[in-house]
């Protein structure tokens, strides 16, 4: 009685197994062929008219590789998107090369190509003052506070801490702009977005503010009648402005045509609304061996970041 019992109970195991196994083995057809462009974001539905229009031009080019469809999945978080690529949810995003960093370094991508956005490949942090302020130098910032943007931005946060960590300073968290650090420390806060950067700088709420050399220069977030009352006092050395990665594992054939397909956008009329919308990008350039290795300090620089300042 009980072996039969046992058989019984086997075969049900068995029945109820096998919908599921026919349901993921459909899946896994319906899937071929599809090339799923990721996207970390707090923002999908804008995100998405900014990718849609580049996903529409790519995918017909791909036909020679077996891409036959393709879709947009948005990651709340790097940590999310590193794990989408890690199970194969995502093929190919478009990262700062902080976050590119980060996923290099975790395996999970590879960068292949940089974009070009706002006339610029590579772009640096610069760190500025009031012109009245006391400060000449990082070196004088101990027992001072700076305004980063947010925790996952290259420019203005993971360059320029990791500068500030390299030239032998320490940071602290701080709870409020109005919150002081200790007198051998660097006070941090994030001030979200880069004009209010600027504004806590001018206000004189913070003594510091980082912004990457591109958004110095532009009206929007460095309004003129702040800049002429504001003086630089360091910067960074060049990243790659963003970067095109694809996941560990994607066919070479599919790489190969992404690339090639990507790289002969610039040249193609039919390519110009759909790389306006996509951060108004100007052309995907191949990376270098130089690239790699900025890439690879900037891994070293990011988690030395995380485990020092965070």
């Amino acid at each position: 009685m009980r072996r039969l019992f046992s058989a019984l109970l086997s075969l049900l195991c068995l029945l109820s197994w096998l919908p599921a196994a026919r349901a993921q083995q459909s899946n896994l057809q319906a899937d071929d062929g599809v090339l799923v462009l990721g996207r970390v974001s707090d923002d999908p539905k804008a995100h998405y008219d900014q990718l849609k229009p580049l996903l529409d031009y790519v995918i017909p080019r791909m036909a020679s590789v077996g891409i036959r469809s393709g879709r947009i999945l948005m990651a709340r978080d790097p940590q999310q998107m590193a794990s989408y690529l890690r199970r194969g949810r995502v093929d190919w995003i478009n990262e700062t090369a902080g976050n590119a960093a980060i996923l290099e370094q975790r395996g999970v991508a590879h960068a292949f190509l940089i974009t070009e956005r706002e006339g610029a490949v590579r772009y640096h942090t610069v760190f500025f003052v009031r012109r009245d302020s006391p400060i000449q130098t990082l070196k004088d910032l101990a027992g001072h506070s700076i305004a980063f943007q947010n925790p996952y931005s290259t420019s203005a946060y993971f360059l320029p801490a990791a500068q500030l960590l390299s030239d032998g300073l320490a940071l602290e968290l701080l709870l409020s702009p109005m919150d002081k650090p200790a007198s051998d420390r660097v006070g941090y806060v994030f001030a979200r977005t880069e004009l209010n950067i600027t504004t806590w700088v001018h206000k004189r709420l913070v003594d510091v503010g980082v912004l990457s050399n591109l958004d110095w220069i532009n009206p929007t977030r460095m309004p003129p009648t702040f800049a002429q009352d504001f003086r630089v006092i360091g910067r960074t050395p060049d990243v790659p402005r963003a970067l095109m990665l694809t996941r560990t594992g994607l066919a070479p054939n599919v790489q190969a045509r992404l690339q090639e397909v990507l790289m002969e956008a610039a040249r193609d009329p039919d390519a110009g609304e759909a790389l306006r919308r996509f951060m108004k990008t100007a052309h995907f350039v191949p990376i270098t061996d130089t690239d790699k290795q900025v890439l690879q300090q900037l891994g070293r620089d990011v988690r030395r970041v995380n485990t020092e300042v965070e």
